[in-house]
């Protein structure tokens, strides 16, 4: 062993120590008598409208807080899940986010899918530590799965969207999506859903249609058959699968929550993170969210991804480094069983983007000049590196294939 590796050793443990500190500190100061908002107050977070309780951030921000070993932080983390609860629409759908100075909830263009599917993982996962949400949501619980149930294809089992209408809100990722389907897939074996192992065998068969038997349903024949003939990532899980179309550009989130929620196994687990490894999604940051971005010339671009000039290329969900994305990726590693030291490096390279501008926490950077972008002081890069920590600690929150996933009875099993 050279003397050079313990000090990067050391170093390593220094920046992770002070991400930990500063990631605590700032879900403190951004937590609200409504929730933990999206990021720090202030003129330009306000007008923004990132000081609401959004969705998918309070979830995420729930469970970063419960693995934070902070008692207040642990105290307060169902309290964004509450105000959700409270403006869930009659239908079942759960906001994008609650504006709390206006008390009006916000259900996106589209339509937004995966804010349902966020906070019923939320509730499922915060009930494990005796948070009774389960019991005293019973009935928005009830509603939230039927409204998502009437978006499930009856031969696939799998979710159908809009287009821009997830976390990736101006990308053209539309009909079964890789993403939400993993979530879906994550929500079903929490809460004991039916078809589940439906929901698992056609998400492979559709997002990842290469070698294998044929499908035997004459629809699935037909989606994947364009698929076969040109898509290029096939150690990657397509990012979206529609009629004629489909997304080969290697949606990051996506695949990294295809193995945090089982729908990869183990071998393809392994595949998934080598590809991505290979595409240097994680080099100097973690992560980019696509391995290649969509351009202008790309049958796949909209007008709308050059609205405020945000989606170009590296850019936002085009190909931005999203550290709380990182902090997946750090998750998704040690859900695969890699080496502690190879977990703490990759921790460390997180912690450094969460440190760069004096620990601004920026919301993502240039995929290309990695030059500081988005809004500051994001409540979901502090929650989701403390996810990462804990997972390498042993407290894994999501439970990878071979894994049972199953929590407490609900009435569906009954």
């Amino acid at each position: 062993m050279t003397a050079q590796a313990p000090l990067e050793h050391e170093e390593h443990e220094t920046l992770i120590a002070q991400c930990r500190q500063r990631s605590i500190a700032l879900l403190h100061e951004n937590l609200s008598p409504a929730g933990i908002l999206a990021a720090h107050p202030g003129a330009r977070a306000n007008a923004r409208g990132y000081t609401a309780i959004f969705g998918r951030d309070a979830a995420i921000c729930a469970l970063g807080m419960v693995a934070s070993g902070d008692a207040v932080l642990a105290r307060e983390a169902a309290v964004g899940i509450e105000t959700l609860a409270r403006h869930q629409a009659a239908n079942g759908q759960i906001p994008k986010f609650v504006d709390v100075e206006r008390a009006e909830a916000d259900f996106w263009y589209l339509g937004c899918i995966d804010s349902t599917l966020w906070w019923l993982i939320a509730i499922a996962l915060l009930d494990r530590d005796g948070a009774g949400l389960r019991t005293r949501h019973a009935a928005g619980i009830e509603r939230a799965i039927t409204w998502l149930q009437a978006q499930e294809h009856q031969r696939f089992f799998l979710l159908q969207q809009n287009e821009a209408s997830d976390w990736a809100d101006i990308m053209p990722r539309s009909g079964f999506v890789l993403y939400t389907n993993a979530l879906w897939y994550q929500v079903k074996r929490l809460l004991g859903l039916p078809q589940a192992t439906q929901t698992l065998e056609n998400a492979n068969r559709l997002f990842m249609p290469f070698g294998g038997a044929a499908a035997e349903y004459r629809r699935a024949r037909l989606l994947v058959h364009y698929v076969k003939r040109g898509a290029k990532r096939r150690d990657l899980y397509l990012s979206f699968v529609n009629f004629a179309m489909y997304g080969d550009e290697g949606d990051v989130f996506g695949n990294l929550l295809a193995v945090l929620c089982g729908l990869a196994d183990g071998s393809q687990s392994l595949r998934v993170l080598r590809s991505l490894r290979r595409e240097g999604v994680a080099d100097p940051y973690p992560v980019r969210v696509v391995c290649e971005p969509i351009l202008e010339s790309s049958i796949l671009w909209r007008p709308y991804m050059s609205r405020h000039r945000q989606n170009l290329a590296w850019q936002y969900h085009n190909g931005g480094i999203w550290p709380f994305v990182g902090a997946f990726w750090v998750a998704a590693l040690a859900a695969a069983g890699r080496p502690e030291r190879e977990l703490r490096a990759e921790l460390a390279k997180v912690a450094a983007a969460n440190a760069l501008a004096d620990w601004q926490f920026n919301e993502w950077l240039h995929g290309s000049t990695l030059q500081p972008q988005g809004m500051p002081r994001q409540s979901w890069n502090a929650a989701a590196f403390l996810i990462a920590d804990a997972a390498i600690a042993g407290n894994r929150l999501f439970t990878p294939a071979g894994s049972s996933g199953r929590a407490r009875p609900t009435q569906h099993d009954r």
